[in-house]
């Protein structure tokens, strides 16, 4: 998501709040806008799955979801009164952590309302480190999903860790082991988890594209299989590069565990502080 796109999302999630009571809340009505529901039967749905998930941490539903009915023009100067909710941040963030986070507006809403803090910076960076998060996880399920397609393939784990490392070669003109030195990567651990976003979403696509090419290709063995992979990332490389990326000149990123913790603990904080 750009910088561009968080700020304006932002000033909207800022300008569609009020206080009711001395509590800051939005509306049930603005929020199925401002992510991207058309139907309000549908948003319905998923502050029911709020309301029940606000239930089992043992938190009141009826003050962090107040109902509520508002007058709405239906036009020539008539009115008529609809249903509406008045929503705590709470619950709010509830709402999205039940929405699609693939949608923009959901991932924003998901860590505007898991922060205290009324920044766009902040908010800015928390987005980036849940992208960064998102796409390691992505990538595990990506190569997990490979590894079972190469295991019918005659391919045993160490096949498989050769074969990555091959296309790691590829992809950033140095083997898993010397680039984990240059990025000061613990032995232990997966490069991938300290790799910035861009490098992870490249390894993911070589990746992916390795898994359907053996596939589509029926390729069996050990060396086929290898060329495959090597050649896909070749390309990704050539793409990036292309774009004046260079993969291996990329500084290494935190540790994506150390992320994903301090993700976790902000959302914590935005459970208790309510």
């Amino acid at each position: 998501m750009k910088t561009e796109e968080i700020k304006a999302l932002f000033t909207q999630f800022e300008q569609a709040s009020a206080e009711f009571e001395g509590v800051e809340c939005w509306s049930a009505r603005e929020l199925q806008r401002l992510l991207g529901y058309t139907q309000w039967r549908n948003f319905e749905n998923i502050i029911d799955k709020a309301k029940d998930a606000c239930r089992n941490a043992g938190e009141n539903v009826a003050y962090h979801f107040a109902e509520v009915s508002k007058m709405v023009s239906i036009g020539s100067g008539a009115e008529k009164a609809i249903d509406d909710i008045l929503l705590t941040r709470y619950a709010c963030y509830l709402i999205a952590q039940n929405g699609d986070s693939r949608k923009e507006q959901i991932a924003f809403a998901q860590n505007y309302f898991a922060v205290q803090t009324r920044r766009a910076e902040i908010i800015e960076q928390r987005i980036l480190d849940y992208e960064r998060v998102q796409a390691r996880a992505k990538l595990a399920e990506t190569e997990k999903v490979l590894s079972g397609v190469l295991y019918e393939r005659g391919i045993d784990s160490k096949g498989f860790a050769v074969i990555r490392s091959k296309g790691d070669q590829a992809l950033f003109r140095l083997g898993t082991s010397q680039l984990k030195r240059k990025m000061n990567v613990p032995e232990n651990r997966p490069v991938a988890d300290f790799l910035p976003t861009i490098s992870i979403k490249a390894k993911d696509l070589a990746a992916e594209m390795t898994s359907v090419n053996v596939q589509s290709k029926d390729l069996r063995g050990q060396k086929p299989i290898e060329t495959e992979h090597v050649d896909n990332n070749l390309a990704v490389r050539k793409m990036l590069v292309e774009r004046g990326i260079v993969p291996e000149n990329l500084p290494p990123a935190e540790d994506v565990k150390k992320v994903e913790r301090k993700l976790k603990s902000d959302e914590k904080k935005a459970l208790t502080n309510t």
